[in-house]
């Protein structure tokens, strides 16, 4: 036998040893596993137990709070209620159609509601909670959650649902939210579960549509366990989901009432711009109507309402509506004149009454004519046939170019729906809009803001403030996101000689304050708010010679829907602008009558924080304004109180 050498002991050695080292590996292994496995089997058991014994846990998906809109000063103008609703799993409810049979005994359900549920309950999954019954009063959801152990699958919820304080003072400028619908779906690529809970609210218009992702917030979840008929035990676990975003407006509560109330019952807007920041005070469309009434499911009845009303209660004017700007477009039309050097301060046109070209008349507004007229004395008379002339010399393009700088043709990027661009219209727009060439009549029509032309009360606002101010205004609706301030856009110099947006003004300021101005029944006489505007009257019939030569039938002759619109732009005040109004009454007729006053009160108001004393208008005007302010419908002062508006 042969002898171990002491190599041969060294590598008996070394064998030794890595059979050690991985024994023991191999125990540190059957230890972990043996601890996890006492882990599972021992202190874990009764939760796995739980989940194994038919599926026993459950997670629901919590909705969360949706985020509050606020105006400029904290007062809550888009809040939240408390509502009592009622929900229905299909996955554990043993038989459906018999669980509804049972509540139907307990709340008034019709066989075709119950219908409609089955066959939403059908068409979503099954561990979904359907919502069967929501705002139920307290005496329904008592009694339903008295007999909620002999209704399986069944739950009674507390919820919040989105509640619109002030009526239909913000309607058109917050929207509404509603039930996501399978088309709110189908333009989503990747829904938050959140969107399909049946009846879960989501922005349809306004400011809620644009604003979804921040206001609806984040989903939170509870795990429950349930008994083998779906009835809930016991809350394992609960976490709450993350409210939406509170957003402050820029808008204020306050002043949008008052504009609201003074529009009354006309078809017609208004908007309210600071012209320090840009921030929009008031946007205001009338008639209106109350969102609250679409958030609970509006009726056929109301809705037809609003739907056959001919002054469209549901239209927002304000940004959606495009209308011509009438003689609020020369201001456009005397810039791009001035700043292309074919017209100078003192140079004058003579107004005969008309402007012939061709065998075709263009009428002025003043049968007779002006004689000679300047630009200031043609702003403050309103001449058209002065803007004829220039027209001709300047050219539609170099119009059109001046109509875009002042914010007209340009679609402002606010938060509301459908903001039209309007029209400014030039040579080339004209070809690939209609394939047909400009003509020197398109000129002559759009020199005085008719034709083409189109504005929306917004961009008219955003005009008058530019003008005013010389800078680049763009109007803002967002102030801040939970506290968080949202920086005011830049508002550069206009790249446009400051002596002739002098001129401008100063026919402006003649139109209020002139002996011969179109407005000057509306001026006010407070030195420290003295106010500039433009009057403005666009036509929506056509007028033929014959009833030229018999004479023009007056508008308050005319059915309504064939008046002219009245229009009118202001700022205040002369000397320093802080802010500018912009409106509009649909078919009011003249825009000196129709619109100058009630603007001249919103720009007051808007000024002064409140009612203006009433040395600010004209000494025999003061008995009057005393008396309709008194008949306006407004809010109660203490509504707008910031702790009492909270929801």
């Amino acid at each position: 036998m042969r002898r171990l050498t002491r190599n041969d002991s060294d590598a008996a050695r070394k064998i030794t040893r890595r059979a050690m080292l991985l024994g023991s590996i191999q125990g540190a292994l059957v230890g972990v596993l043996a601890l996890r496995m006492r882990y599972l089997q021992v202190e874990q058991a009764d939760q796995f137990k739980l989940l194994a014994t038919e599926n026993a846990i459950k997670i629901r998906l919590l909705p969360p709070a949706r985020g509050l809109i606020h105006d400029r000063k904290g007062v809550v103008i888009a809040g939240n209620e408390q509502i009592y609703r009622v929900t229905i799993t299909r996955e554990d409810a043993e038989d459906v159609p018999t669980v509804l049979a049972d509540l139907a005994r307990l709340i008034a359900l019709s066989d075709d509601e119950i219908a409609r549920l089955m066959a939403e309950i059908d068409k979503r999954p099954p561990t979904l909670p359907i919502t069967l019954a929501d705002r139920l009063s307290w005496e329904e959801f008592s009694r339903i959650a008295v007999n909620e152990p002999a209704l399986p699958g069944l739950t009674t919820e507390v919820g919040l649902s989105r509640f619109y304080p002030r009526g239909g003072d913000f309607a058109h400028v917050l929207g509404y939210v509603g039930p996501v619908s399978d088309y709110d779906l189908s333009k989503i690529q990747d829904p938050d579960p959140l969107l399909q809970i049946p009846k879960f609210q989501i922005g349809k218009l306004g400011m809620e549509a644009k604003l979804e992702d921040l206001l609806r917030g984040k989903a939170g979840a509870r795990r429950i366990e349930v008994n083998v008929t779906g009835r809930e035990m016991r809350e394992i676990e609960r976490r709450e989901g993350d409210p939406g975003a509170i957003v402050r407006t820029t808008l204020d509560a306050r002043l949008q009432n008052y504009v609201k109330a003074r529009l009354g019952e006309e078809s017609a807007a208004a908007v309210v711009l600071d012209l320090t920041e840009g921030d929009v005070l008031a946007i205001a469309s009338a008639p209106s109507f109350d969102p609250n009434l679409f958030v609970r499911g509006i009726s056929n009845a109301d809705y037809k309402t609003l739907t056959e009303n001919d002054h469209r209660p549901l239209a927002d004017k304000t940004v959606q509506g495009a209308y011509p700007p009438g003689s609020t477009f020369k201001l456009v039309t005397a810039l791009a004149a001035l700043e292309a050097g074919v017209i100078g301060p003192g140079e004058t046109v003579y107004c005969p009454g008309y402007m012939q070209l061709g065998n075709r008349k263009f009428h002025c507004w003043k049968k007779g004519g002006h004689g000679q007229v300047d630009l200031e004395f043609s702003l403050e008379q309103s001449c058209d046939v002065f803007y004829y002339d220039v027209a001709q010399r300047v050219g539609i393009d170099k119009i059109a170019e001046m109509a875009r700088k002042l914010g007209l043709g340009v679609k402002h990027d606010l938060p509301m729906s459908a903001v039209t661009e309007g029209v400014a219209p030039s040579k080339d727009w004209k070809k690939e809009r209609y394939g047909k060439d400009w003509q020197i009549g398109d000129t002559l029509n759009s020199a005085i803001g008719q034709g083409y032309v189109l504005a929306s009360p917004l961009q008219l606002a955003v005009l008058a403030g530019r003008v005013a101010t010389g800078r680049a205004i763009v109007p803002r609706l967002v102030r801040a996101i939970n506290d968080k301030d949202v920086p005011s856009p830049e508002a550069p110099p206009l790249e446009i000689d400051p002596a002739h947006l002098q001129l401008v003004r100063n026919g402006m300021d003649r139109v209020m304050n002139g002996k011969h101005g179109t407005a000057s029944a509306s001026r006010t006489v407070d030195p420290t708010v003295l106010m500039a505007g433009k009057t403005g009257t666009s036509q929506v019939r056509n007028i033929s010679v014959a009833e030229r030569a018999s004479g023009v039938v007056k508008n308050d002759a005319l059915p309504w829907e064939r008046r002219d619109h009245a229009l009118f732009v202001c700022y205040a005040p002369v000397e320093a602008p802080r802010v500018a109004v912009a409106l509009i009454v649909e078919h009011g007729g003249g825009g000196s009558t129709a619109a100058a006053p009630i603007a001249r009160d919103i720009l007051l108001q808007a000024l002064y924080d409140g009612f203006p004393p009433l040395t600010a208008y004209p000494e025999g005007q003061r008995s009057r304004i005393e008396e309709e302010r008194k008949s306006l419908p407004l809010a109660a002062p203490e509504s707008f109180s910031k702790a009492k508006s909270r929801a």
